[in-house]
């Protein structure tokens, strides 16, 4: 029983050690990605600014762009676990509906800037990709949760009379998604980039947007 004990304790401690790890190489390609940019990061790089050796960096991401993919997948689960709170909280579905709307917009934030330049970024690189990222269907998931989070929260709007009940509820939720992601990523893009900033606020560009699509959604 004791060499069970102690070899279910060995497992549990390399597990989190090389979680740890990982989150490491996360946190340290993170960095690395918003300062060089994805096609100039280097896998030495990301080693270096770990502190570790680039083989332990490649013995866990064999490929660059698996660890790009997972970087990308970090943020957008941090962004995740926002939208997922704020469901669970109390009040009508049209008042939770615009407490999520809120966060996209923060998405351009100072706080929010570089992650969010990060994953238009990412995208981007994605999309010019000569072949799909291996790991891209695990991407599309993590955004996923975000449009189920959405989508809970229109049924639900439904249900308690707040939100308008003639609205197509998948092209509606993909429309709010994309509206209001695309266009605050494009925004914070901009606002980096003096020859391309607009002489009205983005945060008044993402509030007028807001009160648009609320205004269409609710019941009345």
């Amino acid at each position: 029983m004791d060499n069970l004990n102690s070899k279910t304790r060995w497992d549990r401690e390399r597990t989190e050690a090389k979680q740890q790890r990982v989150a490491l190489m996360l946190e340290a390609a993170q960095k690395v990605f918003n300062r060089k940019g994805l096609d100039k990061a280097t896998m030495q790089d990301v080693a270096t600014e770990a502190h570790m050796g680039v083989a332990t960096v490649f013995r866990h991401f064999p490929k660059k762009d698996k660890l790009i993919v997972a970087v990308a997948i970090k943020i957008i689960e941090s962004q995740t676990e926002t939208f997922e709170e704020i469901l669970r909280r109390p009040g009508t579905c049209y008042e939770r509906l615009e407490q999520m709307l809120d966060v996209f917009i923060g998405f351009i934030g100072e706080e929010h800037s570089e992650n969010t330049k990060l994953i238009e970024a990412f995208e981007s690189y994605a999309a010019q990709s000569r072949e799909p990222l291996e790991d891209l269907p695990a991407y599309h998931a993590a955004v996923g949760r975000i449009q189920t989070s959405l989508s809970q929260i229109l049924k639900d709007g439904i249900n308690d009379g707040s939100l308008r009940a003639d609205v197509p509820l998948e092209e509606t939720i993909a429309t709010v998604t994309n509206a209001f992601g695309q266009f605050a990523k494009k925004l914070s893009l901009q606002s980096s980039i003096p020859m391309l900033e607009s002489n009205i606020e983005p945060v008044k560009q993402l509030e007028i947007l807001k009160a648009m699509i609320l205004d269409y959604l609710k019941a009345t």
